[in-house]
């Protein structure tokens, strides 16, 4: 890869004819139209949802103050055509502000848009030149050369970097879709996937599903693909089932493994009804600490309480029923396990240590004991293991 440095660019040339997109979030075209600001393999425009918008003004703010702002690198795809290899965050900032989509504030904390600034900032900040390496190489020595920068100190995620190796029509469709905050399903989906649109998290999970996790062999075999119809059907499918099932939306739903769960769990028929009454019973229930639990729970029949991590009894329960019992046990000449002593081998007597024993529900919890002292006793830890949840 072949690279020249040029610094005698100034942000006034790259802003020139500089086109933003607002419903997609991305700056698109700059220098006069020859540049490129967001090619397909770029991640979203991130710093005006970074710190309330913090990121783009500092940006502008530093050209201001004379400081340097960094590398810019452009890779040279055809003659006097360029695209942004990196820099595209900074680009992006400086000609949003100089097109009035945001404002700086001065030193008295009062918003400045560019058009009202002093003239002399103004000029400031449209002759400050930038240092631009432009790169030339094959499509493959490009890619690597992204893949290793660091975007102003925000490194690109997973699903940004597949996002660049596999750039092409279907990652295009696929991003419009799943990477666009204006989609008017986003909403919708925020109550079952967890990120942020712009930092390709609805996209990752929208592969991840539809791959079953092999996200980088999925983007590779439909690269070139001119239709992303079985990335938003399975999707779709997917998020209609859970909402379906669980008709009571709750925040603890955010972030599942929703796609495992629907290839385990959705030959199987569920009464929405029912369900809602078991998702709030167990809500309420005090003894469930883990609420994330309770969706897969319900799913696989209530059979895997270990899901829930139900709360179990704590030591001083514990101590005090092992002592009433060990005492009753002595007075009877049998072991303090109530399963051993109803044996016939030598553990009918044997009296165990509390450290040789397991706390056990008398009622199990699924059928709606407590972990109370009333409803606790203690068993040696084999016939503990082997009691389970009857």
């Amino acid at each position: 890869m072949n690279t020249t440095l040029r610094t005698d660019i100034t942000i006034k040339e790259i802003c020139e004819g500089f086109v933003y997109n607002e419903l997609e979030g991305k700056g698109l075209f700059g220098w006069s139209g020859r540049l490129v600001i967001q090619p397909e393999y770029q991640r979203n425009y991130i710093y005006s949802s970074m710190d309330g918008g913090k990121k783009e003004m500092a940006v502008v703010e530093s050209v201001l103050k004379g400081y340097p702002i960094g590398l810019i690198y452009f890779n040279k795809v055809a003659e006097d055509k360029y695209e942004v290899l990196d820099g595209q965050q900074r680009i992006t900032s400086l000609g949003r502000f100089i097109t009035d989509k945001f404002a700086i504030f001065d030193e008295h904390g009062n918003p400045q848009y560019f058009h009202n600034m002093s003239s002399d900032k103004k000029q400031k900040i449209l002759d400050t030149k930038l240092l631009i390496y432009i790169c030339e190489g094959t499509e493959s020595e490009i890619k690597e050369w992204f893949k290793t920068i660091n975007i102003a100190g925000v490194p690109l995620n997973e699903q940004e970097l597949l996002n660049a190796v596999y750039s092409g029509p279907f990652v295009t469709l696929a991003r419009a879709e799943f990477s666009n905050s204006q989609n008017a399903n986003v909403n919708k989906w925020k109550a079952y996937v967890r990120g942020n649109v712009n930092r390709q998290d609805f996209l990752r999970t929208a592969l991840d599903w539809v791959s079953r996790g092999n996200v980088s062999e999925y983007m590779s075999r439909h690269r070139y693909d001119d239709n992303i119809d079985e990335l938003k059907t399975y999707f779709n499918t997917v998020i209609d089932w859970v909402s379906g099932v669980f008709i009571d939306v709750k925040e603890e739903m955010c972030g599942l493994e929703w796609g495992r769960m629907y290839e385990e769990y959705h030959g199987n028929s569920y009464n929405p009804q029912e369900v809602s009454k078991e998702v709030s019973r167990l809500y309420a229930d005090p003894y469930v600490r883990n609420r994330r639990g309770i969706f897969e729970y319900i799913l696989g029949g209530m059979q895997d309480t270990t899901l829930l991590d139900v709360r179990v009894f704590d030591d001083a329960i514990k101590k005090t029923v092992y002592e009433r019992q060990t005492q009753e046990a002595k007075e009877k000449g049998i072991s303090n396990c109530p399963l051993c002593a109803l044996g016939s081998d030598s553990n009918k007597i044997k009296i165990w240590d509390l450290s040789e024993m397991d706390a056990d529900h008398v009622t199990a919890w699924s059928k709606g004991g407590g972990s109370t002292m009333e409803n606790c006793q203690m068993l040696c830890k084999t016939h503990n293991r082997a009691k389970g949840n009857r």
